[in-house]
């Protein structure tokens, strides 16, 4: 008897900030009036101490908080704004994760539809596989993908067993329609006129896939409860419609006006937005877009309503601040080159060996536990801090990063180099034991008091830009729920 596959958690992350379209659109519109027709609602913006890979590891603790991080046996990250090209992305993002080292692991790119590329290869294999899909991708001021183009990121762990979801089946087309390109080493798509994508490409292209995968599976268009339609646009076209037969009701709300479109990651932005909201028997069917289509149908099961430990997509849009400063978004992009004084004068360069020996403590955020005491310190060392006994070489692991912890005492530094000032750090305190300091981020000075509930968060700590290398390590974020 064949055993099903499908989804057995998932998980997102939407950066906080959201900056407004009109806020943009005041800025450019001396030069570009024609984007008025953009200008409605926000997008989601990643902090500069944010890019794809801190933000997958964002969305995949969130899709770990219902599963067991030991069943992984394969982690693979989709994006096309892999912040390295000869280095495993996917591998920093395990070490973050605290999974095994024998997991498998590789990064997937090249197009936007690689997130669902890499799902439908994750479902027709036999292990436990962890899917992260995030992107933060550049565009020129005042052009159309500045409008368009939000931050995002999300993860789906499939596999056998408990399942939320069950997979069904899926098709893809591969046809090397160039609605859009960017070129190694370049920072900014070009892209061709919209209306001709849409009805030229997106239109015959998804109305095909949708159909043949329908019929492959036997089913119709009002067999399908929710409808999931990932593109670059921000209204599903009555071409499409027309092509597939959906009725309009059925096609679920693209997010465009409150994150904008999340690259590779919107169409498991969008899964993990319906599993939310999915009844049992209800039939999901998801496409994602991108030199031809990929589809997939899924079918919620009983466990889908089970009470969750994730924040979840709902979660992640509801804690937002609104943003309405532009030049500090066009500074974190890298889009403005403003002078940064002589305090930003110092070398970033990481040591390799450092890195290597300390993995675990920089990227995994792993401390350590006296086994005789049980005191916890961090970092791990040989000689345990405990009082009135210094026993050596009873630390065991002790895993930091998913401790909540509160500010014993902060500050707020306007003389030190910041990318986002004043800078906010300090000393915190662990549930359970443990205290180190921190730097703190997405916070306001409203937010920063001594006894302030806080959550650790992977981040990119520096950048050397000297030999072009990301360093990463762990931030303390406000709790705010």
């Amino acid at each position: 008897m064949a055993v099903d596959v499908g989804i057995i958690s998932f998980g997102a992350y939407i950066p906080r900030r959201r900056l407004q379209r009109s806020t943009i659109y005041a800025a450019n519109r001396w030069f570009a009036p024609g984007m008025k027709g953009f200008a409605r609602g926000e997008k989601a913006i990643a902090n500069w101490d944010e890019d794809a890979v801190t933000m997958a590891v964002e969305a995949g603790r969130d899709c770990l908080a219902d599963a067991d991080a030991s069943d992984v046996k394969v982690l693979s990250l989709a994006s096309t704004t892999l912040p390295f090209v000869d280095r495993l992305n996917t591998g920093i993002a395990k070490e973050a994760l605290n999974l095994k080292d024998d997991v498998a692991a590789s990064d997937a790119t090249g197009s936007l539809r690689a997130a669902t590329s890499l799902l439908m290869q994750a479902l027709a294999g036999k292990q436990t596989h962890l899917c992260l899909a995030a992107d933060t991708r550049k565009a020129r001021p005042a052009s159309e993908g500045e409008m368009m183009q939000g931050d995002g990121a999300a993860a789906v762990l499939v596999g056998e067993g408990q399942l939320l979801a069950k997979y069904v089946g899926g098709h893809s087309k591969t046809i090397d329609f160039v609605d859009h390109f960017r070129q190694s080493g370049e920072d900014f798509d070009y892209a061709w006129e919209s209306r001709w994508v849409r009805d030229e490409g997106q239109a015959p292209i998804i109305g095909d896939a949708i159909n043949e995968t329908l019929k492959q599976l036997n089913l119709t268009s009002d067999d399908i409860d929710h409808v999931l339609m990932a593109a670059p646009m921000r209204v599903v076209s009555k071409p499409i419609l027309k092509a597939t037969g959906f009725a309009p009701e059925k096609v679920s709300s693209l997010y465009y006006e409150e994150i904008g479109y999340a690259g590779a990651a919107h169409p498991l932005l969008l899964l993990a937005s319906a599993l939310e909201t999915a009844k049992a028997g209800e039939k999901i069917l998801l496409v994602a877009f991108g030199q031809g289509a990929d589809v997939l149908v899924f079918e919620a099961t009983s466990n889908v309503r089970k009470k969750s430990n994730r924040v979840g997509f709902s979660g992640w849009l509801a804690n937002k601040e609104v943003d309405e400063n532009y030049n500090r978004y066009l500074f974190h992009r890298g889009l403005l080159d403003i002078e940064k004084g002589m305090r930003a004068e110092f070398d970033e360069k990481q040591s390799g060996t450092t890195l290597a020996r300390d993995r675990k403590t920089v990227l995994g955020l792993i401390g350590g536990k006296c086994s005789k005491t049980g005191v916890v310190q961090f970092p791990k060392t040989d000689i345990s801090v405990a009082q009135n006994d210094r026993s050596q070489n009873t630390q065991e692991d002790y895993p930091l990063s998913n401790k909540r912890a509160q500010i014993f005492s902060y500050t707020a530094d306007r003389l030190t180099y910041s990318m986002d000032p004043p800078a906010y750090y300090g000393l915190i305190d662990f549930e359970g034991g443990g205290r180190m300091i921190a730097e703190f981020t997405d916070v306001s000075a409203e937010e920063v008091e001594v006894g302030k509930p806080m959550r650790m968060s992977f981040r990119i700590k520096a950048k050397d830009e000297m030999r072009h290398f990301t360093k990463y390590f762990w931030k303390a974020v406000p709790i705010r729920n």
